[in-house]
């Protein structure tokens, strides 16, 4: 549910940002595993994207999103906003820093290659509370494995899981919210299916 017209002073971009945008090894794997998925399902090869989200109240703005622990000189997780970690892989590999995810609620903080986005982010005008609501609930999203199907439901948990899982449990809604282009957001579908399982729907 888009809310126009809501309280002035707050929304919600939600941004579409290519996987692997910036980098190198993450672009080339997601493109093996795009295309082994397109050939499995028949079907043609599709953009792949990561969500992030940037919630402004008044003049303080937020960024939301969740990214590998490693690879952040210079910054502690104090200063990134991390306010929960997850294991990538396998529960057990958690214990190493390269195989465990953040996630971050950092004030002022950046999105790493918005630059690179085919699209200016969907703005929701929302109310100011409902946007207070989505900052306080990122620490309680589910830690399930990065890159598992933790659901049983075809879907892995990932980045995308957060953003979807977030703006569902808060009421702002993510199922109508899709990538631009006739892309994909692997672990979409997980995060709305972990929020409704959650309301025990």
């Amino acid at each position: 549910m888009e809310v126009r017209g809501g309280e002035p002073g707050a929304s919600v971009a939600l941004w579409w940002l290519p996987v692997g945008a910036g980098g190198h090894v993450v672009i080339h794997t997601s493109r093996w595993w795009e295309a082994v998925r397109a050939w499995r399902g028949r079907r043609p090869r599709r953009s792949l994207f990561h969500a992030a989200l940037e919630v402004e109240i008044g003049s303080a703005r937020t960024v939301i999103e969740m990214a590998p622990a490693w690879g952040n000189p210079g910054t502690s997780d104090a200063e990134r906003g991390v306010v929960a970690t997850g294991p990538v892989g396998m529960r057990w590999l958690g214990a190493s820093r390269l195989f465990r995810y953040e996630v971050r609620r950092w004030e002022g903080g950046d999105i790493p290659d918005r630059d690179t986005a085919p699209a200016p982010p969907t703005r929701l005008q929302i109310a100011p509370a409902r946007a207070q609501m989505v900052l306080d609930r990122v620490g309680d999203v589910p830690r399930h494995v990065w890159g598992r199907d933790a659901l049983g439901m075809g879907d892995m948990w990932n980045s995308n899981s957060l953003i979807a899982w977030l703006l569902e449990s808060c009421g702002v809604g993510a199922a109508s919210r899709v990538p631009p282009a006739g892309g994909d957001a692997p672990g979409w579908q997980a995060g709305i299916a972990a929020a409704t399982l959650q309301r025990g729907e």
